[in-house]
């Protein structure tokens, strides 16, 4: 397992006043070994360069339907209806996302404690871990509105006071992932490199950056630069495959006008040595259904 690197200052600025430089990434993205769990030397290597990796028949058939049959019920419990943790299309009204999902699902929770997930992030992180955030999320057919390029690490720095990105994340695909239906695009190699961001956070902007993010986002000559040095991939699978990506990694999603449904679970591992402080760049931290603080060790 390797040490903690000390970050005794913000060595991830970011929501400044003017654009800031590119900062190169002062921690590693890979913390273990090849004989700390599951992954083997290629392709912790691999992930290290890529800052991503996908895992096809990930989970069974029968676990597909299990946990599809999971969201559905989440997204018709009227008993969640203005619940904070449901989350909703801004033009349609549709579920968009259900956070702290594994408090609302059994089957869920379990998940996310299985050796499958549970032993690759600990090796991933090089260290226990802990949910930082879970959710399931939905993007129908026709209405599933996309997300702009971000790296996930600004906004848990900026607004939650993550103090590094050792953090990663497990997206799980209930639906085929096709490359014309709102499928995640990301950037090889952009974990790399940290991009600050222009404009001062608002009070309670999660409340509207769950649906439309416009500050924490690159600007689009940061975009163009980070497409020149990297490209743009795209995870695309049937469903029970899984992705796999570290928390700096520049990624988005254009909007679902196909008919087909894309859905999955997404679970952020964090590592118990990076707990969270205060904001870096925000009034106050986000609430706990977002950005938990609970760091007991997942078992």
């Amino acid at each position: 397992m390797t040490a903690m690197v000390e970050t005794t200052t913000d060595l991830y600025p970011s929501r400044l006043a003017q654009p800031g430089a590119f900062v190169e990434r002062q921690h590693p993205t890979v913390w273990g070994t090849a004989e700390d769990g599951p992954f083997d030397a290629d392709t912790l290597a691999a992930h290290e360069q890529r800052g991503f990796t996908v895992l096809e028949d990930f989970i069974t058939p029968d676990e597909v339907t299990r946990y599809s049959a999971e969201l559905s019920r989440l997204s018709s419990d009227d008993s969640l209806r203005g619940d904070p943790r449901v989350v909703t299309e801004k033009s349609s009204g549709e579920v968009r996302s259900v956070f702290e999902v594994t408090r609302l699902s059994q089957q869920i929770d379990a998940l996310a404690r299985d050796p499958r997930l549970l032993d690759r992030a600990r090796q991933l992180l090089g260290s226990e871990v802990y949910l930082h955030q879970t959710r399931v999320n939905y993007m129908p057919g026709y209405k599933g509105a996309g997300f702009y390029w971000h790296s996930d690490f600004e906004t848990w720095h900026a607004e939650d006071g993550m103090p590094a990105p050792r953090a990663v994340s497990c997206s799980i695909a209930l639906t085929p992932n096709y490359p014309y239906n709102g499928g995640l695009m990301v950037m090889p190699g952009s974990h790399r490199t940290y991009v600050p961001c222009v404009g001062e956070t608002p009070e309670n902007y999660h409340q509207d950056s769950l649906t439309e993010q416009r500050i924490g986002v690159p600007s689009e000559d940061a975009i163009t630069e980070l497409a020149r040095r990297y490209g743009i991939d795209q995870f695309t699978g049937a469903a029970g495959s899984a992705l796999w990506f570290d928390a700096n990694i520049m990624h988005g999603s254009g909007n679902n006008i196909t008919p087909f449904p894309r859905s999955n679970i997404f679970l952020v591992f964090n590592s118990v040595e990076n707990a969270l402080t205060e904001p870096y760049s925000a009034p106050a931290p986000r609430p706990e259904h977002i950005g938990s603080r609970d760091t007991t060790p997942l078992r």
